[in-house]
């Protein structure tokens, strides 16, 4: 048996902290001393406390805590739950690393202010009409990685053969919320003739003619594409076109992970010297 000084160092748990479990029933010392009225806890009730740990850091109140234990949840149940929590935090922890990758890359932006490297390439092509399959929502460029890893869990072997070419994203200005686009993640399709799983749709796209910027997206060009587009664009008089959404294409570099070759297409109008 350990007094409570001792417990508490043993479980990293404050002394006020078991005083308010042992008040609410959720965690009573193994033994109270009626003379003295101290607390005595076994080394047993450390597994106990682990699972109060756990299921606070899942989210869940004391009071649920305690519902949890007169359920009696199983050993597995809570590899389940911390696996999805594991999920959820790797997820948060990505689209975190992509906001501080944004910020560096806007930082260089900044630095660039007044001064002109060099003259980006600016391609202007005729894009092919091309069928899809996505997987449509609203967010920002951060949420993008994630677009696809749903889109990826909503597909089977079967549909991923009927798929090919690189991750495309579409995107368009949104008119129902603002500060966000909206989005559709999907592939090229091989053949239309094919179930498509649930959330996920067909989307034709015509031939149209694009303004296009290439790119590695560990350079610094990631954040600043977009304004040589801009800038090309305005210098040459073009007109963007309202009815098709902007693309951007992504393409794994072989033996680099996480690095992808990226294009971005804006639709713009013909006009005689470009046609």
């Amino acid at each position: 048996m350990f007094k409570i000084s001792e417990f508490s160092k043993l479980s990293r748990i404050p002394l006020q902290t078991l005083r308010y479990y042992d008040q609410i029933g959720l965690l009573k010392p193994a033994k109270t001393d009626e003379s003295s009225g101290y607390r005595y806890y076994s080394a047993e009730q450390l597994l106990k406390i682990n699972r109060i740990v756990i299921f606070k850091e899942l989210g869940f109140t004391l009071q649920q805590i305690s519902q949890l234990f007169h359920e009696d949840v199983s050993a597995e149940q809570i590899r389940g739950m911390l696996k999805l929590k594991e999920s959820e935090i790797e997820r948060q922890l990505n689209i975190e690393l992509s906001k501080l990758s944004r910020i560096k890359e806007r930082m260089q932006l900044v630095e660039r202010e007044g001064k002109m490297d060099k003259e980006p390439e600016i391609v202007v092509k005729r894009v092919e009409e091309m069928h899809m399959v996505t997987y449509t929502s609203t967010g920002t460029v951060d949420d993008i990685p994630n677009l696809f890893n749903i889109f990826d869990g909503l597909i089977d072997s079967r549909v991923r053969s009927a798929l090919s070419g690189p991750r495309t994203v579409l995107w368009n200005v949104s008119g129902s919320k603002a500060h966000v686009f909206e989005l559709e993640a999907g592939y090229a399709l091989k053949s239309e003739a094919l179930k498509l799983p649930e959330h996920l749709h067909f989307r034709f796209l015509p031939s149209v003619t694009m303004a296009t910027m290439l790119f590695r997206s560990d350079s610094i060009y990631s954040e600043t594409a977009c304004l040589d587009l801009a800038e090309w664009i305005e210098r040459q008089g073009c007109l963007i076109r309202g009815d098709q959404p902007g693309r951007e294409t992504y393409v794994p570099l072989s033996g680099k992970p996480g690095v992808n070759l990226i294009e971005i297409q804006i639709p713009i109008e013909e006009n005689e010297e470009q046609s």
